[in-house]
């Protein structure tokens, strides 16, 4: 198989290919790797390759993607007998000691899993920069950063190294770098897909899992394949009606659709960003559905505050039991600026503390939830400032406190965060483009619990503004073969 060829399938149709016999799960590991080897060097998205034994290398399982080359990002998800190093010199030659259950059903949907993509340390940015493996560039530009924190995730598949590759979000980890380059990315409800065994939830309720793709198809695809709990975790959410590729494209009835850009922050929002928005919120209105300008009103002090505890809390706990297995120190020969910061802040909070964020969480969700009473979706650019060159959310610049990091990097993604503390679904898709030539990601937001919706509207979008066409320029597409 050529790769360029190769590069015109999403996940489905590459499974497809292997289904009709018209290529192996092993010639499609080989193109696989083949396009990793030659884009990496430009793009250092894959920080390790698993050439000579990828995991499930002949595609067995049940699922849909039999035989699809994937990548796993390198926190939370663990893969028997490979590294997991968080983005982190203090994690460096760590080995998950078993799958989580999450890496389970991706084996049972038929990936091939062939590497580790970059992440930035501890997963605590809006660039992938990490100082253990290095900036990973963007395909669309690669003096500019890819987004984060699954940023090697998105950069790989936008340059067309996989069609799908694993990633989570805690803050805006899956949809930031997914409207970086220029892709489909979905943060699930919260609970729609496993964590475990080794923590009950992402931390504590904020992070959730899935992927970054190409096609919405896909998108819905992998999360028919991976949804439900897991053996004793503590959600029991209601499950799907029916299959989420099902709803590609059904909006059957006009949504109600309410769209802002003005972020919750009040930090500045590009105004080519905003500019951008009400092309959508005009073509969504064209579609039939209605639409006015609306946005729930938060206490956002009180909302960063609390998020700010949970993550560096988190953060604490992690770089401790880091410790503990490796025996180095948490300190600037092994952590990031801003991580030690971070730390520093997180071991300083009482248990009262906590509680204290807890209770914001649970009064915020109960302030934004009756606005979706009132509107199917929300409509938000997922970021509020088009991709920054690298550098610009260096963490290991001197000086960094926990509260300036904070504010630093959510400047940036202002309008993801608010929906990892709620646990509603929202998904960015890349439906418009900077003058520049970057993509432009926009955010929708559903109810608790509907993804439905959203795949809904977001497959009537993927044939309304195609962005399939649209090649960055360093791919698989510009290479000659």
């Amino acid at each position: 198989m050529k790769l360029t060829e190769y590069a015109e399938y999403d996940g489905l149709g590459l499974a497809e290919l292997v289904r009709s016999g018209q290529v192996s799960v092993r010639e499609l590991t080989q193109t696989a790797l083949e396009a990793i080897h030659a884009l990496n060097p430009q793009l250092n998205a894959v920080i390790e390759t698993f050439d000579e034994s990828p995991d499930n290398p002949d595609g067995q399982g049940s699922g849909p993607f039999q035989g699809v080359p994937f990548l796993i990002k390198d926190v939370v998800l663990h893969c028997e007998g490979r590294k997991c190093e968080m983005g982190s010199r203090l994690a460096k030659g760590l080995v998950a000691p078993h799958d989580t259950d999450l890496m389970k059903r991706f084996r049972a949907a038929g990936f091939v899993t062939l590497g580790r993509t970059a992440v930035p340390e501890m997963a605590f940015n809006v660039a992938t920069e990490s100082l253990l493996t290095g900036p990973s560039r963007n395909p669309w530009d690669t003096t500019r950063m890819t987004g984060g924190s699954s940023g090697g995730a998105a950069a790989a598949v936008a340059a067309g190294m996989v069609p799908i590759a694993h990633a989570n979000d805690g803050g805006g980890s899956t949809r930031i770098p997914a409207a970086c380059c220029g892709l489909v990315g979905l943060k699930p409800t919260r609970g729609r897909t496993p964590i475990g065994p080794d923590a009950a939830d992402g931390l504590n309720g904020l992070g959730i899992e899935h992927v970054v793709t190409r096609s919405v198809r896909d998108c819905a695809a992998v999360l028919d394949a991976t949804e439900g709990p897991g053996c004793g975790d503590p959600y029991q959410i209601p499950r799907p009606q029916r299959p989420y590729q099902d709803e590609v494209g059904t909006a059957r009835n006009p949504l109600k659709i309410a769209y802002t850009a003005t972020s919750f922050s009040g930090d500045k929002v590009d105004p080519e960003m905003a500019e951008s928005l009400k092309k959508t919120a005009v073509t969504c209105a064209a579609l039939g559905h209605h639409v006015e300008e609306a946005q729930p009103v938060i206490h956002y002090d009180a909302f960063f505050d609390a998020t700010m505890k949970i993550w560096c809390a988190n953060i604490a706990s992690w770089i401790d039991q880091l410790v503990a297995l490796t025996g180095r120190t948490a300190s600037s020969d092994y952590l990031e600026s801003a991580t030690l910061a971070c730390y520093d802040y997180g071991k300083s909070l009482t248990a009262g503390d906590l509680l204290e964020a807890f209770a914001v969480m649970n009064q915020i969700s109960r302030t934004v939830a009756p606005f979706f009473d009132q509107y199917d979706l929300l409509l938000t650019p997922t970021t509020g400032l088009l991709t920054q060159p690298i550098g610009t959310y260096n963490a290991n610049a001197p000086g960094w406190t926990a509260q300036d990091w904070g504010e630093k990097i959510f400047s940036f993604g202002a309008f993801t965060p608010l929906f990892n503390m709620t646990g509603q679904p929202a998904i960015s898709l890349p439906l418009q483009m900077s003058a520049s030539g970057l993509p432009i990601g926009h955010q929708f937001v559903a109810p608790f619990g509907r993804e439905d919706l959203l795949f809904r509207l977001a497959g009537q979008l993927e044939q309304e503004l195609p962005w399939i066409g649209r090649k960055p320029a360093c791919g698989l597409w510009t290479m000659e073969e």
